[in-house]
C-alpha cells in the first residue's frame, strides 16, 4: 500500500505535488512584519478587542503587516467567534500567527473550516483541533489543506484513522511529505522492517515518521548502539521509544543505573526487554529503583533482567501492592516467590482474586491500601 501510494502521487501535476508534499504550511505575510503607522492604536485595539495583555499585544502588533483599517480584523474576530473560538483560545491562535487578522474570511478562513467539516469532524472536534494545532488552518490556500488531508488519508488507509490522528495531534499535516516517503523507504529497505509494521506505526503515531531523514538515521544509530538487531521484532518499537527520549536524558538514565551498580550492558539489557521505562523522568526512575531495591528487596541485576515494574506507577501500583505484601507477611499468609516482578505486573482482577479476595473477611484492610 505504501509503495503504491508513492507511485500514485508521482502522476499528480507538478504544482499540486509541490503543494501537497513539500509545503510546510508556515508562510508569512507577503508584506512582511512592517509596523503599523500607529502602533499605540494597534496595541490598544488588541487589548480592547481580543483581551490581550499590554505586553502580549505589543509583541503581536510588531508581527502584523501595515493595517489601515480594522475592517478585516473585525471580520476575522466575528468569524472565529461564530465557529466557537473566543477568549484565550483565540488569543493563542493569533499569538501563533498574527497575520490571520489580515486574512480574508470568505476566500481563506471559511473554506478551511468547511473542508474540516466535510472531512467528518464535528463542530467540537474542529474547535479542539484548531485550538490545539492552529497550523491546520495556517496554510495560505485551502486547496493545500485539502491536498494534505487527502494525501494523509491515503497513507493511513482510511478517513477514520485520519480523523483520529487529527483529533489527537494535527501538526503532522504541516510536515514535509518528501521526508515521510524517504523515511518509509529507509525503514523498509535499509533497516529491513516489514511494511506492515511501518504502516502500523504510521497509523498510530504519525509524528514518528515525519522528522528530517537525518534525524531518523541518528535514531537508528542510537538503537544500534543498544545492541538491538535490526531484524528483531522489537527494533521498530525501540526506535519509537527513543524518538521520545533525548540523547541527554538517555545518558542521564545510564549514569543513574550505573550508580546502582549496573553496567552499561545491564542497562541495555533492560532497555531491550522493556524500553518504555525510558519515558520516565530520571528522578522518577531513581525513586522506583530505590523503592524496588531498598523496600521490596529486589537485586539491581534482577531489575535489569525483569525491568517491567520500572514502567509502572510508583504511587498507584508499586507501593499499594507492596503494602498488600507486607500485610500478608505480617499475618503469615505470604507465599515467597522469586519472581516478584510478576506480583506487580498481574492485572487488577487477577491480583484481587489471588492476593486480596481470599482474605477479605479476615483482612479487610487489604482493599483499603490498594
Amino acid at each position: 500500500m505504501l509503495q503504491s501510494l508513492v507511485r500514485r502521487h508521482a502522476f499528480l501535476p507538478s504544482t499540486q505535488l509541490h503543494r501537497a508534499f513539500f509545503s510546510t504550511g508556515t508562510s508569512v505575510s507577503a508584506s512582511g512584519a512592517t509596523a503599523s503607522p500607529d502602533p499605540h492604536f494597534l496595541v490598544e485595539y488588541l487589548v480592547d478587542t481580543f483581551g490581550f495583555s499590554a505586553d502580549d499585544a505589543s509583541k503581536v502588533s510588531k508581527l502584523l503587516p501595515r493595517i489601515q483599517s480594522t475592517e478585516k480584523p473585525d471580520a476575522v474576530l466575528g468569524f472565529f467567534r461564530s465557529q466557537g473560538l473566543d477568549g484565550a483560545n483565540l488569543r493563542r491562535i493569533l499569538a501563533w500567527k498574527p497575520g490571520l487578522l489580515c486574512w480574508d474570511v470568505e476566500t481563506n478562513l471559511a473554506p478551511k473550516f468547511k473542508i474540516l467539516r466535510e472531512m467528518g469532524l464535528s463542530e467540537s472536534d474542529i474547535i479542539n483541533v484548531v485550538r490545539m494545532h492552529p497550523m491546520v488552518i495556517g496554510f495560505k490556500s485551502h486547496n493545500t489543506l485539502l491536498l494534505k488531508l487527502k494525501t494523509w488519508e491515503s497513507l493511513f488507509g482510511s478517513r477514520e484513522i485520519l480523523l483520529k490522528n487529527l483529533r489527537r495531534s494535527g501538526w503532522f499535516l504541516c510536515s514535509n511529505f518528501d521526508n515521510v516517503v524517504r523515511n518509509m523507504n529507509f525503514l523498509q529497505d535499509e533497516c529491513g522492517i516489514p511494511e506492515d509494521r511501518v504502516s502500523f506505526v504510521i497509523k498510530n503515531h504519525p509524528s514518528f515518521i515525519v522528522p528530517n531523514p537525518d534525524a531518523l538515521r541518528a535514531l537508528v544509530d542510537r538503537a544500534d548502539g543498544i545492541g538491538i538487531p535490526r531484524g528483531s521484532g522489537m527494533y521498530l518499537w525501540i526506535l519509537f521509544v527513543l524518538h521520545g527520549v533525548s540523547k541527554e536524558k538517555f545518558e542521564a538514565q545510564v549514569k543513574l543505573m550505573n550508580s546502582f551498580g549496573l553496567s552499561n550492558s545491564d542497562f541495555n539489557t533492560a532497555v531491550q526487554k522493556h524500553p518504555t521505562f525510558l519515558w520516565s523522568s530520571t528522578e522518577a526512575l531513581r525513586r522506583k529503583m530505590e523503592f524496588l531495591i531498598k523496600d521490596v528487596g529486589i537485586a539491581p541485576l534482577d531489575i535489569a533482567y525483569h525491568p517491567s515494574p520500572l514502567g509502572l506507577s510508583l504511587e498507584k501500583r508499586l507501593i499499594p501492592r507492596f503494602r498488600v505484601m507486607e500485610i500478608l507477611k505480617s499475618e503469615g499468609l505470604w507465599e515467597s516467590t522469586k519472581k516478584l516482578h510478576r506480583f506487580f505486573l498481574l492485572s487488577g482482577p487477577i491480583f484481587l482474586q489471588k492476593y486480596v479476595l481470599p482474605y477479605q473477611d479476615k483482612l479487610p484492610k487489604l482493599l483499603e491500601v490498594l
